[in-house]
């Protein structure tokens, strides 16, 4: 019969609850530094929703961003596994991040507009953590640094993630080792650059697709590019939503152009040609 622990926490299954400063887990964990970063600036309840919502995300954004950069250095050494298994993790993870925008969704017009203002200048898109996520997709662009010419340690990082490859570049990178026609214009080319689709690899893509036994593993690299892709187009499509429902056509936040820039991103692929590939197996 199992043994209870009495008020004082005696007994011999009972955790250990004394210690000298704070507890294992908090200096793990930094819970407290985590709970205690919210500072609302309007009186409305439903910011404290918005705010920590907005920061769950950018830690999602930062364990992805972590995925992806292990995902390219393993293609980049050949270890194909390793970096599939990475990109898996960041499919369950992304899923999570997707799930951010359901208690974001319900928010109607007037309770969002309760704080909006208190956002001034703030918007989504600055984000130093969501752009090294966006450069490893390919989707580069010099004038994104702009915003953070004010934080040299995140100015820095963000010029040299531009710089280097994407995650898809060391995907082509790959294919070209095993002997693939990856045309040198895919491999040579301005990494600062976003990357532009091309019928050539499209071509590679529909030929390793029709030889599953040939090209198992490569396959199963695709696939969870695939579903990493997928899940992109479903974050900026919920983000339209949520955006839509909370604000309609009206000016984002920071000037952007709110709705309408959203829906332009909503309807661009990443890894296009796996994408357009398929039509051709």
């Amino acid at each position: 019969m199992s043994q209870h622990p009495d008020a004082s926490g005696a007994g011999s299954e009972a955790p250990n609850l004394d210690f000298a400063g704070t507890t294992p887990y908090e200096d793990y964990v930094q819970a407290d530094v985590l709970t205690h970063l919210q500072h609302p600036m309007s009186d409305d309840p439903g910011e404290m929703v918005f705010l920590v919502t907005t920061q769950v995300m950018e830690l999602w954004f930062t364990v992805i961003v972590h995925e992806w950069e292990t995902a390219s250095r393993a293609l980049r050494e050949d270890r194909v596994p390793v970096a599939v298994d990475a990109l898996k993790r960041s499919v369950r993870e992304f899923e999570a991040l997707n799930a951010s925008w359901t208690p974001l969704s319900q928010l109607t017009p007037v309770q969002f507009n309760s704080y909006r203002s208190a956002l001034g200048d703030g918007s989504g898109f600055q984000s130093a953590m969501y752009r090294r996520m966006e450069f490893l997709l390919g989707e580069k662009s010099a004038s994104m640094l702009v915003p953070h010419r004010g934080a040299p340690r995140v100015h820095a990082e963000l010029e040299k993630a531009l710089q280097e490859p994407s995650l898809y570049d060391e995907v082509l990178g790959l294919l070209a080792r095993r002997g693939l026609p990856v045309p040198a214009r895919a491999l040579n080319r301005d990494f600062t650059q976003k990357y532009e689709p091309s019928t050539a690899v499209e071509e590679i893509w529909a030929g390793i697709y029709a030889e599953p036994d040939q090209h198992g593993e490569v396959i199963r690299l695709g696939e969870a590019l695939t579903d990493v892709a997928e899940l992109v187009w479903r974050w900026r499509n919920d983000h339209l939503v949520a955006t839509r429902r909370a604000m309609g056509s009206k000016t984002g936040t920071g000037g952007s152009a709110g709705v309408a820039w959203l829906e332009k991103r909503a309807q661009k692929n990443v890894f296009p040609e796996l994408w357009t590939a398929r039509s051709h197996v």
